[in-house]
């Protein structure tokens, strides 16, 4: 198993990934589903899925989405199982009280976050009106693992990987082989070769290696670039391919396509 420590000590707690309630969510946004009406069939499989990419990536806490998949795979299977013609009122209540919960778990945060996003977007009119004097700046340092990522949201990063993984046969040794590149490194070579294409598909940065290690740097370093050098991904298509862009001040006045023989990022 890779530890954070031997990717240049760069970690990211779970917290980043605001919980599997945060990816539930996510997932009925992404299928338009009603959140009072969910279709756990495809949802369990999908959610599954991330989470195979989540341990992929060696995340040492992911207990809480362990948790919530339990439960979705619990009500899935409750509901595929053949019912009595005239059930009890009790007996029904019981059965369906897994899933009345999880809707109303999932309704509270689906609240808290649209109040959390509205009052984020208050404060930065606030900020615009009345700039802050540099007295008035903070003073501690700045949690950077709370830093959005910017036009393309987290998860739809996790799901490119996950697409990636599919096409790879990951190597796997009897040895573990750590990656001792720091996860600048990986950034500096990213950010170059983005700066100079203009706009590069995010699975040609894995191109050209199976190594377990070597894949979670080049990610983990493709995270940090966008949330804390300004970096941008977009996604012209839904469940197309991400692009990530540079800077807006560094972007050329053209952004061409990486070149189909463009180089990996060197090792």
């Amino acid at each position: 198993m890779v530890a954070a420590a031997q990717l240049g000590g760069y970690r990211i707690e779970l917290e980043g990934f605001s919980g599997p309630l945060d990816l539930l969510l996510y997932l009925v946004r992404r299928n338009e589903l009603d959140v009072t009406r969910l279709q756990l069939s495809k949802i369990t499989s999908q959610f599954l899925s991330f989470l195979e990419v989540l341990q992929f990536l060696d995340f040492e806490l992911i207990g809480d989405f362990l948790v919530l998949a339990s439960t979705l795979v619990e009500i899935k299977s409750r509901s595929v199982l053949p019912q009595p013609e005239e059930p009890a009122d009790e007996t029904a209540a019981v059965d369906d009280a897994p899933r009345a919960e999880l809707i109303a778990r999932l309704l509270a945060y689906k609240r808290y976050k649209e109040a959390a996003a509205a009052l984020d977007h208050r404060a930065s009119e606030w900020q615009q009106r009345y700039p802050r004097l540099s007295d008035d700046r903070p003073t501690i340092g700045r949690d950077h693992t709370a830093d959005p990522i910017r036009e393309v949201e987290l998860w739809d990063l996790v799901s490119a990987l996950s697409r990636v993984l599919q096409k790879k046969v990951i190597e796997q040794n009897s040895t573990v082989r750590y990656d001792e590149t720091p996860i600048h490194v990986y950034a500096e070579q990213i950010a170059d070769r983005v700066r100079q294409a203009g706009r590069v598909p995010f699975s040609r940065f894995f191109e050209g290696t199976n190594r377990r290690s070597r894949i979670i740097g080049i990610f983990l370093a493709i995270l940090e670039l966008l949330r804390h050098h300004a970096f941008r991904a977009e996604q012209p298509e839904a469940f197309g391919e991400i692009y990530v862009l540079p800077p807006l001040q560094d972007a050329p006045r053209e952004n061409p396509v990486a070149a189909p023989d463009a180089a990996t990022v060197s090792s």
